[in-house]
């Protein structure tokens, strides 16, 4: 064994192979796994790519299930175009435009590759996040995404409640039903991991689209409130968006479509 030292997250590329490493740790270059400050990360053979969670569980998905839509039928496993993949965030991403697809949603800040690496493996270690993709293998770019995070619960029998954060679809993809197609894939993997309800929040323009993929308003629990701490130190204020859920046992509303 000939051990590599390294003091900040770095991918080094060797003959043997490459590696995912954080501050102040030993690899071994024949381990599977270390260990670095509780966060696991896997050791990598030349070629491969970490995904955050296992890709098969997204061939595990009956699409039957939802009440969204599609013409013509998508899924997960056949979007449509030979030159889309659906599939898990990869630790390559960053390369591939992950974080600028982000901007079109969102405020994302001047994120390097070694923060990206650090907070992939701090999210892959917990368990409990499935930030989901679509890719155009054309160009190696990320067109959407969508993240699914768990809160496991002591209520409900040790329950776990969904959540949908993140949605967004490059805007020159748009009208390719990838929006709906991203959220549905989310919602049918919520379902699978026994959710027993799935929640988001959303802008008003934005509620009937989400009735179509089978959410609805909460009578009497539909607001959002937040308190900021990455801003001025304002009292807790109420956003303008509703919060609304899909439970696991609704009744699936009618497709406008």
């Amino acid at each position: 064994k000939r051990i590599i030292t390294c003091q900040n997250v770095e991918q080094i590329i060797g003959q043997t192979g490459q590696y995912l490493k954080c501050f102040s740790v030993e690899l071994s270059e024949n381990s599977l796994w270390i260990t670095p400050k509780k966060n696991l990360i896997r050791m990598l053979k030349e070629g491969d790519e970490l995904t955050l969670y296992d890709a098969k569980l997204l061939h595990e998905l009956e699409f039957w299930r939802s009440p969204a839509k599609f013409n013509p039928p998508i899924t997960a496993i056949a979007p449509g175009e030979t030159w889309m993949k659906v599939r898990p965030l990869q630790e390559g991403d960053y390369d591939r435009g992950f974080l600028d697809l982000l901007s079109q949603l969102t405020s994302v800040g001047n994120i390097s590759k070694s923060q990206f690496l650090m907070k992939f493996a701090q999210m892959r270690a917990s368990g409990g996040y499935y930030v989901t993709v679509i890719e155009d293998t054309r160009i190696n770019r990320l067109i959407g995404s969508a993240t699914l995070v768990l809160e496991h619960k002591f209520i409900h029998g040790c329950s776990v409640r969904g959540r949908l954060e993140d949605v967004v679809v490059n805007n020159t993809y748009r009208g390719k039903q990838l929006g709906k197609l991203i959220v549905v894939t989310v919602n049918l993997l919520a379902q699978h991991l026994e959710c027993y309800k799935m929640s988001l929040d959303c802008k008003d323009h934005l509620i009937n689209f989400y009735e179509t993929l089978g959410y609805v308003l909460e009578p009497g629990n539909s607001n959002a409130m937040n308190i900021r701490f990455d801003g001025p130190k304002d009292q807790p204020t109420r956003e303008r968006s509703v919060t609304m859920s899909i439970a696991a046992n609704a009744t699936n509303p009618v497709d406008p479509s």
